[in-house]
């Protein structure tokens, strides 16, 4: 139960940081915030691998660069459930499903299964 916690916040913090940078996504207020990282993780365990599967052709043919297409479509599936969360268009959608994958890696590259912050090379 505690990596879920860690990871919804994780996301949470990855979202806050996309709108923080970029313009074109908004959300207001921070019960928003926590509601669409738990929609997208929702979304993102449900929807995209579907998307995944029924695209994997075009996929295939960019050399996974669709991927990047799929999860800006998340985000802004996302942004079309809530009312205060926008997104102003596909290349705002783009840019923070980048962010919003960047810093979700980042942490989430530090914290392991055991919802601890790892220690890489101390023993």
């Amino acid at each position: 139960m505690a990596g879920f916690l860690i990871r919804w916040v994780v996301s949470a913090l990855a979202l806050w940081v996309a709108q923080a940078l970029l313009p074109g996504i908004r959300i207001e207020g921070a019960g928003t915030l926590f509601i669409a990282a738990l929609l997208l993780g929702f979304v993102n365990a449900i929807v995209r691998p579907l998307l995944i599967f029924v695209t994997l052709p075009i996929t295939i043919l960019t050399l996974g660069l669709f991927l990047l297409v799929i999860n800006a479509a998340m985000l802004g599936l996302v942004a079309a459930l809530l009312e205060n969360f926008a997104i102003s268009g596909f290349w705002s959608a783009l840019a923070g499903a980048i962010v919003v994958s960047l810093v979700s890696w980042l942490v989430s590259s530090t914290i392991g299964s055991s919802a601890r912050v790892e220690m890489f090379g101390a023993r």
